[in-house]
C-alpha cells in the first residue's frame, strides 16, 4: 500500500608584518582527510536529535538501537520479522511464516497515539519492495488499513502498484495519486513527511509536497465510497491514533523517525527513552 510546516532555524585571521612573514618557514599544504572522515564530517548523526529540534518540539520515535515505545498491531509485544538493525528499524519477512496461506501480518505500531502532528522519517526497500506507514489508526478493527490512512512505500520501478499513480510511492495509497513521481529508485533513501492538522494532511517526499487532503470533506468521501476503503467505516474517521509501519512481505528500513506535536497536547513524558521536552507550537 504509499511534502510541512515551517520549522523553527537550525544551526579571523590576524595580519603580521611583512618582515615576519617573510622569515617564516611555509607549512607544507594540509593532507585531504581521509575517505571515512571526509563521509563523517558529510553525514549527520542518525536517530538523535539537534539541539534546535528539541527545543522546535520533536522527539524520536526510534533511538536507533531498541523498539522502546513500539509494540505489534493488536499485540503486547514486537511481531517477529521487526528489529533495530545497523541504527535501522527494519523489517526481513519470516521465511517459514510466509510459506503459510495465508501469511500472518506483522504490522507495527508507536505505543503511543497522536491527534494533530508532523511525522518526519526516511525510509528504504529492496528491488519490487512495497511497505507503508499509516497514521490514526485504531485497533478496533482486523486490520491497520481498515481505518488509518496510509501513505505508500514502494519500489515503484520495480513493484506493479508503480504503474498506477494512486497506489505509487507517496500515495494516499489508493485514494490519492502524488502530484509527481520523486520516489528514489529501490535501495536508496527516501525523506517522507506526513503533516496531519486537523483535517488536513498532506504527504510530503523527498522535499515536495505530493499529496494534499481533507479527511471527512465531500471529494474525501466521495473517493472512499468508491475504493474497497468504502466498505470499512471506521476508515480515516479517528481524531486520534497510531503511527504504524506496514508489513507487506518484503524487507523494510526505516530511520531517523521523529514527531512533534502543538504543544497543547504534546506529552510532557512518554517513554524515558524516547521522549523529549520543550515542545513547541508547531508553525502555521
Amino acid at each position: 500500500m504509499k511534502k510541512t510546516w515551517g520549522r523553527a532555524t537550525f544551526w579571523a585571521t590576524c595580519a603580521v608584518g611583512a618582515t615576519i612573514s617573510a622569515q617564516r618557514t611555509p607549512l607544507p599544504p594540509s593532507a585531504p582527510p581521509s575517505a571515512s572522515r571526509a563521509q563523517e564530517i558529510q553525514e549527520p548523526a542518525r536517530n538523535r536529535l539537534t539541539p534546535d529540534e528539541e527545543a522546535a518540539g520533536w522527539r524520536l520515535l526510534f533511538d536507533g538501537a531498541t523498539l522502546a515505545g513500539w509494540r505489534g498491531y493488536r499485540m503486547e509485544g514486537v511481531p517477529k520479522g521487526w528489529s533495530a538493525s545497523d541504527g535501522t528499524l527494519a523489517f526481513a519477512p519470516v521465511e517459514e511464516d510466509y510459506a503459510r496461506s495465508p501469511a500472518p501480518a506483522a504490522d507495527l505500531i508507536t505505543v503511543d497515539t497522536f491527534e494533530d502532528f508532523e511525522l518526519s522519517l526516511e525510509w528504504k526497500v529492496g528491488p519490487g519492495g512495497n511497505s507503508g506507514v499509516f497514521f490514526r489508526l485504531t485497533e478496533a478493527e482486523r486490520a491497520p488499513y481498515w481505518t488509518g490512512p496510509e501513505m505508500q512505500v514502494l519500489d515503484n520501478a520495480g513493484h506493479a502498484d508503480g504503474r498506477t499513480p494512486k497506489t505509487s510511492a507517496g500515495a494516499n495509497y489508493g485514494l490519492h495519486a502524488p502530484a509527481e513521481d520523486v520516489a528514489r529508485p529501490a535501495g536508496e533513501w527516501n525523506h517522507a513527511r506526513i503533516v496531519v492538522r486537523g483535517n488536513r494532511v498532506e504527504h510530503w517526499l523527498n522535499g515536495a509536497r505530493i499529496v494534499s487532503y481533507e479527511l471527512g470533506s465531500e471529494s474525501w468521501r466521495e473517493l472512499v465510497a468508491a475504493s474497497k476503503f468504502g466498505e470499512w467505516p471506521g476508515y480515516g474517521m479517528a481524531r486520534s491514533g497510531h503511527v504504524g509501519l506496514q508489513d507487506h512481505g518484503d524487507p523494510v528500513w526505516f530511520r531517523d523517525v521523529k514527531i512533534r506535536e502543538p504543544a497543547s497536547r504534546a506529552p510532557p513524558t512518554t517513554h524515558r527513552s524516547l521522549a523529549k521536552k520543550g515542545a513547541a507550537t508547531l508553525p502555521s
